[in-house]
C-alpha cells in the first residue's frame, strides 16, 4: 500500500469543556473530576446513533490533538513524567507531537441528552481542550479493556503531589460563590487539578513562582512549594 493513501476522516462532534487553555488540563483523564460534553453534529447526531449506549459506564473518546496538530513530530520525546530530562520514543509515550494527531481517552458517561436534532454525550473526566473534535466514540468493554496483569514500568502508578492545598481567605470566598453559580465542586476540582502538578518540570525548583490556569473562564493563581499548594486568588478573565 503506498504510504501516499488518503484516509478519509471527520469529526463526529466537538467537546464542550472547562478547560480553554492547555496549561492545567491533567496529563490523563480520569484525574480530576471534571464535567464537559460532548455534542455530536449532523449527520451523527442522531438518537438512532447512541442507541443502547445508556448501558455504558465509561466510554472511549478517540480525538484530534486539534491544538497541536500543526506542530509536527519527532521520533523521540521527554514525557513531563519524567522530569522532561529523559527522552523517550514517540510511540512509548501519549505525547500529543505524533504521526497522526490522534488521542484516546476513557471517560465516565453521566448521561445522553437528545433535544431535537441535536445529542449530547455528558462525561466526567475528560482530559480534552474544549473545541476539541471527536473522530469517533466506542464504549468501554470491563472485560477486554481492563487488563490487571498490565505494565509499563515507567508508569506504573499514578502520580499525585501528596501536599494539603490551603485556599486563601479571598480566594475561598470567591471558590465558594463561584461553586453556586456554576453548580459544580469548584474546590475539590481545582484541588484535584493542581495536585497533578501542571507546572513545567523544569520550574518545578521554584517555590515562589506564580502560575495560573483558566477553568471555567476564570483565572486562578497559585503557588507550590515544599510543603503546601496555596490558591491565592480566583477572578474572571478581562475578556470575559
Amino acid at each position: 500500500m503506498s504510504d501516499q493513501t488518503t484516509l478519509p476522516m471527520q469529526a463526529i462532534g466537538y467537546i464542550h469543556s472547562p478547560f480553554d487553555e492547555k496549561f492545567g488540563i491533567p496529563r490523563q483523564p480520569g484525574l480530576a473530576s471534571i464535567r464537559a460534553q460532548v455534542e455530536l453534529v449532523p449527520p451523527f447526531a442522531s438518537p438512532d446513533a447512541v442507541r443502547g449506549l445508556e448501558h455504558c459506564s465509561h466510554i472511549w473518546l478517540v480525538f484530534i490533538f486539534s491544538a497541536t496538530a500543526d506542530k509536527g513530530w519527532s521520533p523521540t520525546v521527554r514525557p513531563p513524567r519524567l522530569g522532561g530530562n529523559q527522552r523517550l520514543g514517540v510511540f512509548a509515550t501519549r505525547s500529543p507531537f505524533r504521526p497522526n494527531p490522534i488521542g484516546l481517552s476513557c471517560v465516565r458517561l453521566v448521561g445522553i441528552r437528545c433535544e431535537g436534532e441535536r445529542v449530547w454525550l455528558d462525561v466526567e473526566g475528560a482530559d480534552l481542550l474544549d473545541g476539541t473534535p471527536i473522530l469517533d466514540i466506542k464504549p468501554y468493554l470491563p472485560y477486554s479493556d481492563s487488563l490487571p496483569e498490565a505494565e509499563f514500568a515507567l508508569a506504573s502508578r499514578i502520580e499525585r503531589l501528596a501536599l494539603p492545598v490551603v485556599f486563601s481567605a479571598e480566594a475561598e470566598t470567591a471558590c465558594s460563590r463561584i461553586s453556586d453559580e456554576l453548580n459544580q465542586p469548584l474546590a475539590r476540582q481545582i484541588s484535584e487539578i493542581l495536585l497533578c502538578d501542571p507546572r513545567p518540570a523544569y520550574k518545578k525548583g521554584d517555590s515562589e513562582r506564580i502560575y495560573g490556569i483558566s477553568l471555567y473562564g476564570f483565572n486562578i493563581r497559585f503557588r507550590i512549594s515544599s510543603e503546601q499548594i496555596d490558591v491565592l486568588s480566583l477572578a474572571p478573565h478581562p475578556e470575559t
